[in-house]
């Protein structure tokens, strides 16, 4: 069973930066996309960026500006660069990859990271 091995998670003043890693303990074949989401508490879980194997990427518009996702496909490793944070950005952020190809996809989740943005 592949696992998406998340890090650099933690507490960070506000206006610091964080830098978020993730890559899966095994072998992926066929990889289509990798990104992240985050959730807090009482909220849904929500998009903040992902990026395709052709380099398409979406953000999150409260975070545009702000975060950068970046990939290495060589090792199958998705950064996410996280910048002049904001009291509002603490959540657990969970990475996320989806595989395959159309019509049929199949996603991996991460264990999810504490960020946690306090003065």
């Amino acid at each position: 069973q592949v696992r998406l091995v998340e890090s650099g998670g933690g507490l960070v003043q506000p206006g610091g930066s964080l830098r978020l890693s993730c890559a899966p303990s095994g072998s992926i074949f066929s990889i289509y996309s990798m990104g992240w989401y985050r959730q807090s508490p009482g909220k849904q879980r929500e998009l903040v960026a992902t990026i395709t194997s052709g380099t398409r990427i979406n953000y999150a518009a409260s975070v545009k500006g702000r975060f950068t996702i970046s990939r290495d496909n060589a090792k199958n490793t998705v950064y996410l660069q996280m910048d002049n944070l904001k009291p509002d950005d603490t959540a657990v952020y969970y990475c996320n990859l989806v595989f395959g190809s159309p019509p049929t996809y199949g996603n991996y989740w991460g264990q999810g990271t504490q960020v946690t943005v306090s003065s």
